[in-house]
């Protein structure tokens, strides 16, 4: 039996109305998951939301900091701190979240490997 965690139960509870929210323990944190994409991780309680080329520029401007896997080294992961004020408001997390699921999708579209081309039926 897993323990519970009432942080991931809080989240869930906020974060649902982005869509069917989960969560994997993985590297001693957590991926988060909206209806199966990933969109979030949770790493020393602290919530941070994934982010593309489309998304990115809106944590920059508010001057979000990148997930550091490795506090010591330079590494950053697509994925930055949410603002504060996230779940101050339905506006804010359907902005700031759904963004998070957008860009969760859009590389979830890429991974999808690209169907062989059908075999051909010779004429008769």
């Amino acid at each position: 039996m897993t323990k519970a965690n009432p942080y991931l139960e809080y989240l869930f509870e906020q974060l649902a109305p982005l869509g069917r929210i989960t969560a994997r323990a993985m590297f001693g944190g957590h991926c988060l998951y909206a209806d199966g994409v990933v969109f979030a991780l949770v790493a020393d309680h602290e919530l941070y939301l994934k982010v593309d080329a489309v998304s990115r520029p809106m944590f920059e401007a508010r001057g979000l900091q990148a997930f550091r896997p490795f506090p010591d080294q330079d590494l950053v992961m697509s994925y930055y701190a949410a603002p504060a004020e996230l779940f101050e408001s339905a506006e804010v997390l359907r902005e700031w979240g759904g963004a998070a699921v957008a860009a969760g999708f859009r590389a979830a579209r890429k991974k999808k490997p690209k169907k062989a081309p059908g075999k051909k039926r010779a004429k008769r």
